[in-house]
């Protein structure tokens, strides 16, 4: 097996994507402390996916593209690098395939948050990164990663809505973004703050971006929670 690797870095830290694991990544304070943690994160992956993890021996970590990001806070996740796999256009089956994902995704963080006893409770400590106060609660987190749909579909110019749910509105923006013709070509669009975004790329961000709140919230909750059935529907593993 081997990952496709896309290294986003600066000197506060590494955040490592698997290309052809979309949405899977891990985070480091340089790349090899990084790479060291994705046999964990493919599996919990392909767990999610396909329920089960059946990683091939031997398994391999490629590097097929790096960024340096000075002014991006890596450590947070702060990221903007577009893959140059991004630019390609899609066929209709594989876009078929990473929309379900994406919708799939939407699902399961939804599936977790409901399993939480009480929404509103601090489960991460309150703190300030580059975009402000970081979500605390598990509504929070949920709510945020609702309330990006309007601002990824945006960057392609889409217009979707944020609400009344994270599933039906992503599946909005995507029924939406299917009535404009041409959009498997797969434009790349200059984007706020600089920022070049596609289509693949939006795909791959709704997933990754679930799966980055979706791992704090689980985490959280279970500490936090320790009698109840959290839904480990995504397969996170315990620290």
């Amino acid at each position: 097996m081997v990952v496709r690797a896309v290294c986003e870095y600066n000197d506060e830290g590494c955040i490592v994507y698997a290309e052809n694991f979309p949405g899977a990544f891990v985070r480091g304070r340089n790349y090899e402390n990084a790479v060291a943690k994705f046999k964990n994160e493919i599996e919990s992956w392909l767990d999610w996916v396909n329920g089960e993890a059946r990683i091939e021996e031997p398994f391999e970590v490629e590097l097929v593209q790096e960024k340096k990001n000075p002014d991006l806070k890596i450590c947070d996740a702060d990221s903007d690098v577009i893959f140059d796999s991004e630019r390609e256009p899609l066929s209709k089956e594989e876009y078929n395939k990473l929309k379900i994902l994406a919708l799939r995704s939407a699902m399961d963080l939804e599936r977790m948050y409901d399993s939480i006893p009480d929404k509103n409770m601090n489960i991460v400590p309150p703190r300030k990164t580059f975009y402000g106060k970081i979500p605390s609660t598990a509504k929070e987190m949920y709510d945020h990663c609702m309330n990006i749909t309007e601002y990824y579909f945006g960057e392609i110019d889409v217009e979707a809505e944020n609400g009344p749910d994270i599933l039906s509105c992503r599946a909005a923006g995507f029924e939406k973004l299917e009535k404009q013709e041409g959009f498997l070509e797969n434009k790349v669009f200059d984007g706020s703050y600089g920022e070049e975004w596609s289509l693949r790329k939006v795909l791959r961000r709704f997933i990754w971006h679930d799966r980055i709140h979706a791992r704090a919230m689980y985490r959280r909750a279970f500490e936090a929670f320790w009698d109840a059935d959290i839904d480990n529907v995504f397969h996170f593993k315990r620290k």
